[in-house]
């Protein structure tokens, strides 16, 4: 079995204040300058442990749409992982909104015939 961990993470140019730290004593303080929506790269990652990682990105998020697009691209792997090797691949997510949305789960069924 090739088990993967999957999970998403977000960057930008700034911090939020709320993640900042600061010398006791003294108060927070962040300067930001006026952005243009959407300029946020999301990137969700599988990590196999001892084999590697692998990743893609979005610029805002990822969406359904998206997310499915990357599921499809691990599926088809997995099903020549399987071919070629006997081995299953197994995906470990955490209960995100978007891992189990409707639109996800009508998929599940047919990643699981690929391997």
């Amino acid at each position: 079995m090739d088990l993967k961990y999957l999970d998403e993470a977000g960057f930008c140019l700034w911090s939020p204040v709320s993640h900042s730290d600061s010398p006791i004593g003294e108060q927070k303080r962040l300067e930001q300058t006026p952005t243009r929506h959407g300029r946020r790269i999301s990137m969700l990652g599988l990590w196999q442990p001892g084999e590697g990682f692998e990743y893609a990105l979005a610029q805002g998020g990822f969406k359904s749409k998206s997310y499915l697009e990357v599921m499809d691209w691990v599926a088809q792997k997995a099903s020549q992982t399987l071919a070629q090797t006997g081995r299953l691949t197994v995906i470990v997510q955490d209960n995100g909104s978007l891992h189990k949305s409707r639109l996800v789960q009508q998929q599940w069924s047919r990643w699981q015939e690929q391997g």
